[in-house]
């Protein structure tokens, strides 16, 4: 053997198992907390458990056919679809609609834009709190609000009717900020050139927004859109903390199925086949929309 090449494969076998000592701290917390419950889940999702017996029995697709023949399965599922229609479009557009205006010359940008953001970094927990006195029926702010209107008190939390309105407003307080932080990038990445052909052209300020803005922003509005998508299936603390899931089931969605089904009533495998059947949809959600949006984005060129 050359002794050059065998001083290159022992330098690279050493930087190898080098590279190796860094990461195995990340790749052991990653194996304990992720790789390990993702797949134990799924072996659970096939047996009976209550999390304290050392005895899991085999039941197969029980788990599975159990959650399709609940009621209360479609009505959490009705739930979630309900608070994803109320939260995605509205939160994109007024994050839009935000972004679009701050873009401009505008006294107080960047406080404006601080002021807009920082409900993203607030704790949920302490979210939902500060909104629970917000929605109080007696001295709530929003009721106060509503009261300058001549509207009567509305039991936001614990009204059937009201509830799920509730959590759509703070979910979109609580989130918007984030799509708007990647609305004002995606304005800023728009060359300027396009705007001043058009305006040689003559183009007003709404032909430029509808002919030049959105279709340029379409890669930025289709990240948002699927992983606000996600993530409005996957909504938990606020409900956990704000409404617990009431009042009779109105605002329980699929997290918060899984969550009472594990630790409430310890049904393990039930709750393990809760978790891939939300994942199998959230999958499949985001394939339909890769297939069917992504050849409508646009890129500046």
């Amino acid at each position: 053997m050359n002794p050059n090449s065998y001083k290159k494969s022992s330098r690279s076998k050493r930087i190898g198992f080098e590279a190796l000592a860094f990461l195995s701290p990340t790749l052991v917390i990653f194996s304990v907390f992720i790789l390990f419950p993702v797949f134990f889940s799924f072996y659970l999702s096939f047996h009976k458990w209550n999390m304290f017996s050392p005895d899991r029995s085999f039941v197969g697709l029980d788990n599975y056919r159990r959650i399709i023949e609940s009621p209360e399965f479609w009505m959490v599922l009705k739930n979630t679809v309900v608070y994803t229609l109320g939260t995605v479009p509205l939160n994109m557009a007024l994050a839009l609609v935000v972004a679009y205006f701050l873009n401009k010359k505008v006294v107080g940008k960047k406080f404006l834009r601080t002021a807009f953001f920082t409900p993203v970094i607030i704790s949920s927990v302490a979210a939902a709190v500060i909104w629970r006195w917000v929605y109080e029926p007696s001295f709530g702010l929003l009721n106060y609000v509503l009261s300058w209107f001549g509207i009567p008190s509305v039991n936001w939390i614990n009204d059937p009717t009201a509830a799920m309105s509730a959590l759509i407003i703070m979910g979109v307080w609580k989130t918007f900020g984030v799509n708007m932080v990647l609305f004002a990038a995606g304005l800023q990445g728009i060359p300027e050139h396009y705007y001043e052909a058009a305006e040689i052209d003559g183009a007003g300020r709404w032909s430029k927004f509808w002919n030049i803005t959105l279709p340029l922003l379409s890669p930025t509005t289709f990240f948002i859109l699927v992983m606000s998508i996600i993530g409005s299936f996957q909504v938990f603390d606020i409900v956990y903390v704000l409404t617990s899931g009431g009042p009779l089931g109105a605002t329980k969605v699929m997290v918060f199925y899984l969550y009472e089904n594990a630790f409430k009533f310890f049904e393990m495998g039930y709750a393990s086949a809760v978790a891939y059947l939300l994942f199998a949809l959230i999958f499949v959600l985001t394939l339909i929309q890769i297939k069917y949006l992504k050849g409508r984005v646009h890129y500046a060129v």
